[in-house]
């Protein structure tokens, strides 16, 4: 009930001990730190593989978003096929897959293809057990070039220094996107197809207009004639 007039307040409670229940964020270094420290700490675990999966490049929702890219929950069944890889196989390599996404533009099916297909020539498949090569998995020669480079690096076994993601996808800023034209700096072939634009929509404004003009100067000359 709301309070009124000069009245006696029932039940106050300001006695109570506020100052030990305010809530301090001083601890935030500190766990940005911990944090770091886990993440190196992962990826030294899944050494050399990557810690994440490979997600596929898609666009925001909503108009005031979809000019702006970025990682998906999985590549569609459809992708994955035309990239060649089995649904089965893909999350045994590193690549995630969602059954429910669906391919609406071509523009977004060509370009996870080619992220796929790109995945798939840099990958090096390790055998499950030292020395017991399957079908699908790397030569023993591309196998030591692979250590060989990752010790290069600096790195060794179980050790990473490096959390950054796989394949990462990037924004073009506006200042990349919108360039200015000047129309005496503009090319020939894109000048000639603006006045072919211009033409034609005035041809179709004044069609009407002048083929009475047409028609009225027929009819003059042809009683000139008489």
């Amino acid at each position: 009930m709301a309070i009124k007039h000069n009245n006696q307040l029932q039940n106050p409670h300001f006695h109570k001990d506020w100052q030990r229940r305010v809530r301090v964020h001083f601890e935030q270094p500190g766990r940005k730190h911990r944090r770091r420290e886990a993440r190196l700490a992962k990826a030294a675990a899944v050494a050399p593989r990557p810690v994440d999966k490979l997600r596929p490049v898609v666009r925001c929702p909503t108009v005031k978003y979809n000019r702006r890219v970025r990682a998906g929950r999985g590549f569609t069944l459809a992708e994955l096929k035309e990239a060649g890889i089995p649904k089965k196989l893909a999350p045994t390599i590193g690549i995630s897959v969602d059954h429910r996404r669906v391919n609406y533009s071509k523009e977004s099916l060509v370009a996870n293809v080619a992220r796929l297909r790109d995945y798939k020539a840099r990958l090096i498949l390790f055998p499950r057990k030292s020395g017991q090569f399957k079908k699908l998995d790397a030569s023993a020669e591309e196998v030591k070039a692979a250590k060989a480079a990752f010790a290069a690096e600096g790195k060794t076994e179980g050790y990473a220094t490096s959390v950054g993601a796989l394949l990462p996808i990037t924004n073009t800023t506006a200042e990349e996107a919108v360039t200015e034209v000047k129309r005496d700096d503009m090319p020939k072939g894109e000048e000639a197809a603006y006045r072919r634009l211009r033409d034609a929509r005035s041809e179709a404004r004044h069609k009407g207009i002048r083929e009475k003009r047409a028609k009225a100067k027929a009819d003059e000359e042809s009683a000139a004639k008489k």
